[in-house]
């Protein structure tokens, strides 16, 4: 997948505006508060605000230093409005115990003891895990287990909707992402994020139909979207709920 298609939390686009002369900037240029970055893939100038809450102003191949500069002063209010959104996210526990709320299967459920057995056991909803001990941080083996999970369901699902939708899959893979839900190559190979399994079957879907789409239309034209809706009518709502609730995944 292409640096324009990731999936940032807020993002703005602005054309290139006639060719420009000026020498190639830095690969990366730090300037009042905002990362410079160019791009020889990218067509339009970018300004996007990360879940670290940096912003970052992408060049395009044909834009210039003093076009991207002029582009964020033009937009410095969205800025502030952004990351101000951004500071208002909820955000998921740091640390994980009995009695914690944590998103499985697209809902917010409590981690309990599950009946006794001869290992330490807890559940999320009808969903048993075995753990060390009861106590202490659950987290690191808990998203363990969802992530043997992931490798299992996930490709097996990419698979099922790339026949439905004769996309040209070569290779599914499965990977601890901290910025996107999903990328595609084109040479066909599909990566997922393991946190899909914690979201709705609806917002996993969408994702995996996102990136098949990429396999047609390797940007995000009008077409391109077009192509989604057609195969992924919901896709908007699963856009917003990933708005909503992507920060209590870390993403």
């Amino acid at each position: 997948m292409s640096e324009e298609q990731q999936q940032d939390l807020f993002g703005l686009f602005s054309p290139v505006s006639g060719v420009h002369k000026a020498p190639p900037a830095p690969a990366s240029l730090a300037s009042g508060g905002v990362v410079f970055e160019r791009s020889l893939r990218a067509s339009r100038y970018r300004l996007t605000v990360r879940r670290d809450g940096m912003a970052v102003a992408t060049i395009p191949a044909r834009g210039s230093e003093r076009e991207a500069l002029r582009f964020v002063e033009q937009h410095r209010d969205w800025l502030e409005r952004a990351r101000e959104r951004l500071s208002r996210r909820p955000h998921g526990a740091d640390v994980w115990t009995v009695g914690t709320r944590v998103l499985w299967r697209g809902e917010l459920t409590e981690i309990r003891v599950a009946v006794a057995g001869e290992r330490p056991q807890v559940c999320l909803a009808a969903d048993v895990f075995r753990v060390p001990r009861h106590d202490g941080d659950l987290k690191p083996t808990l998203e363990a287990h969802f992530a043997r999970r992931a490798r299992v369901e996930l490709p097996a699902r990419t698979w099922e909707l790339a026949a439905i939708t004769n996309a040209a899959v070569t290779q599914v893979t499965v990977r601890n992402q901290r910025s996107r839900w999903g990328s595609c190559s084109a040479n066909g190979t599909i990566s997922l994020n393991w946190r899909l399994v914690q979201t709705p079957e609806s917002v996993r879907d969408y994702i995996i139909y996102h990136e098949l789409m990429h396999l047609r239309e390797m940007n995000h034209s009008h077409r391109f979207w077009a192509r989604v809706a057609e195969v992924c009518p919901g896709w908007e709502d699963a856009e917003r709920w990933l708005k909503r609730n992507g920060s209590l995944l870390g993403l």
